[in-house]
């Protein structure tokens, strides 16, 4: 690892690739996305070991629910067997989880499971892992207008007064700083509906590593490449012309 190396404070992870890891080996769907949850562990473990303050991963999109039923019901199950899995070790890691997205939809026991534990680790110390599960940037978006014209109807709020960072405070998780860096695995090159607000001026890397095959060597790769960005933010540097 190059000692020059910056980590990011907040690196947000498009975790694409395993349907398609599946499929080059003659198995079913369902058997890419167990590999993927192990990926996924390896992740989190990886960012405990290099000092980043929060990870967030798209686990599964608004869009997602339009898969087949049978795919999203092995999903749901496999959401279910991974948070308990899970828990002991992120008590372990002290990291805290937190959740992104429409929780109403979720079935009960994925539901009941994922506040068992966001509430066991709230006072976790370390790694902020903040789980986008039914969630969709552009309803993120939505959700949070319908917020502030009710308290505006409400009186709580002047639309005159509205900004940038009054109107982040209707997002799902206001307190937590903006992805720096956003990762997207398997070879396309889109964002795909993934915190649309937040990533206005993050740095992307994509990769055509399928997700059940991302290794740390990759996350470094990502961060090295991060660590040479000149981040201007719409900025120009006194020396340039432009």
């Amino acid at each position: 690892m190059d000692k020059k190396m910056v980590v990011p404070k907040h690196c947000a992870v498009i975790m694409d690739g395993n349907g398609r890891w599946a499929k080059q080996r003659n198995l079913a769907r369902p058997f890419g996305h167990k590999e993927g949850a192990k990926a996924t562990h390896n992740l989190v473990e990886s960012c405990v070991n290099l000092g980043l303050e929060v990870l967030s991963i798209y686990v599964f999109s608004s869009e997602n629910w339009n898969r087949p039923a049978n795919e999203v019901s092995a999903l749901m199950k496999l959401l279910v067997e991974m948070i308990k899995k899970e828990l002991p070790n992120l008590m372990q890691k002290n990291v805290k989880v937190r959740l992104m997205g429409d929780a109403d939809l979720l079935p009960e026991k994925a539901r009941k499971d994922l506040f068992e534990s966001i509430n066991k680790t709230s006072k976790n110390t370390g790694l902020t892992l903040c789980l986008a599960i039914s969630y969709g940037g552009r309803n993120e978006i939505v959700r949070a207008a319908k917020l502030f014209a009710k308290d505006c109807l409400e009186q709580k709020a002047n639309t005159d007064d509205i900004t940038i960072e009054k109107l982040s405070a209707y997002m799902y998780l206001p307190d937590i700083c903006d992805p720096e860096l956003v990762i997207r695995t398997g070879g396309d090159k889109r964002i795909s509906n993934f915190m649309l607000w937040q990533s206005a001026y993050s740095e992307f890397y994509f990769t055509d590593t399928l997700w059940p095959d991302f290794k740390e060597e990759e996350l470094i790769k990502a961060f090295e490449q991060f660590s040479k960005t000149d981040r201007r933010f719409g900025k120009v540097k006194e020396d340039e012309d432009d």
